[in-house]
């Protein structure tokens, strides 16, 4: 069969799947062997979005904004959303007096099963208390099942961890008190965190007001270490790039590259060889550092972007070598897959739109076991979507 057919034919297929495969009378089986003729060896895996992922949520619950996924252990997917963000028609029958029957927000931690099933849901701001972020921004299930989530809210300051189930456990930082990237207690709207399970240290991306990656112990919350770009002190006086969550006016693709992180710093994941990848959004690279900031290399995703920019959060795939990086490109609506070893990007999917597989304001990733991407939309998109994950052929193929 000619390539450009079989290419052809899995179009057809994936629009089948958003239709329902089972009223065209086409099986998974199919879709796979179809998927598996149109893959080359030299290329990496194709994802294929699934379209009846996750399912509908119970008690007339509407999500918002997407701002945070991960996967834990047992292959569950936990996602953070800001139900602030949910305009009155969203959530209409929590007005008072109701407008509609539908709906109400649902709690800001939200976690699914393999099915599409919600299994969880906790969280929120509690009155007196500054265990919550005025602006929920990043989540994240280590190795020990504790749940770390971020914030950048104005005064958001801390980094907080909970159990599975809620409970609050620990803050690093406090609500209004960060003194800029070299302060050794406080953030400044921290992004993300990621525990590594070789050190069992807490990487904070801070982050919208900050321009740094700090280091902590991830049972103590003891400062370990913090850096900048090209793991030099950090200076929060550098007017280059001096934007906030969009790159900034004197931003210029051709100019030398940034001196320092732009604002925001907006992930920081480690790998399993101690890789540190730092995602500098608004000035469109991810940075490699050691473990001790030590810097390795950098490389430009979509270097002539404006906006949002697009290093937003990277993911890794699953083989045992991590082959490759995940990026999320926000303003381009796009995923990078990129060769960790050379920093080369060899795919990307998705599109700009609001159909299954397409993408709005796509700010987060995660991947489980499986291969499986799952990604989170923030802003109007307020959806987490499903890519499932399908093998390359290495065999050759037959010629008719």
């Amino acid at each position: 069969m000619h390539n450009r057919s079989v290419r052809h034919n899995i179009r057809l297929v994936g629009m089948a799947c958003a239709m329902g495969l089972a009223a065209l009378g086409i099986g998974q089986v199919a879709v796979d062997r179809l998927m598996a003729q149109g893959a080359r060896a030299d290329r990496p895996a194709q994802f294929e979005v699934d379209p009846f992922w996750p399912k509908q949520l119970p008690n007339n619950w509407i999500m918002g904004s997407v701002v945070g996924v991960s996967v834990d252990a047992n292959d569950r997917i936990w996602m953070i959303h800001r139900p602030s963000s949910l305009v009155d028609n969203e959530k209409a029958a929590a007005l008072n007096p109701p407008r509609a029957e539908c709906c109400f927000p649902a709690p800001p931690v939200l976690v699914f099963d393999q099915a599409g099933n919600l299994v969880k849901s906790w969280g929120g701001a509690q009155p007196g208390s500054d265990q919550w972020p005025d602006s929920e921004h990043g989540i994240f299930v280590d190795h020990k099942g504790n749940v770390w989530i971020g914030g950048n809210g104005a005064k958001d300051a801390q980094v907080m961890k909970f159990t599975q189930d809620g409970t609050f456990l620990m803050k690093i930082g406090n609500k209004g008190q960060g003194r800029g990237s070299n302060d050794l207690q406080n953030f400044r709207q921290p992004t993300t965190v990621f525990v590594d399970p070789a050190t069992n240290e807490a990487y904070v991306a801070d982050g919208y007001g900050n321009r740094r990656v700090a280091v902590f112990d991830a049972d103590t919350g003891a400062y370990k270490r913090h850096w900048g770009a090209y793991g030099n002190k950090p200076d929060d006086d550098d007017p280059y790039n001096a934007g906030s969550a969009n790159v900034a006016a004197n931003y210029q693709p051709d100019d030398p590259p940034a001196k320092q992180f732009g604002r925001a710093v907006h992930c920081a994941a480690v790998s399993k060889d101690g890789f540190v990848y730092v995602c500098d959004r608004t000035n469109n690279r991810i940075q490699v550092f050691r473990r001790d900031g030590t810097f390795v290399r950098e490389t430009f995703i979509n270097r002539k972007a404006r906006g949002f920019g697009s290093a937003f959060e990277v993911g890794f795939s699953t083989d045992p070598g991590q082959q490759f990086l995940f990026n999320v490109d926000g303003m381009d609506e796009k995923i990078d897959i990129i060769r960790r070893d050379t920093l080369e990007q060899v795919g990307r999917f998705g599109h700009k739109g609001r159909q299954p597989g397409q993408f709005f304001a796509v700010h987060s990733i995660a991947v489980d076991s499986r291969g499986n991407i799952y990604t989170g939309e923030t802003l109007e998109g307020k959806r987490l979507q499903r890519f499932l994950y399908r093998r390359t052929s290495t065999r050759p193929r037959s010629r008719r």
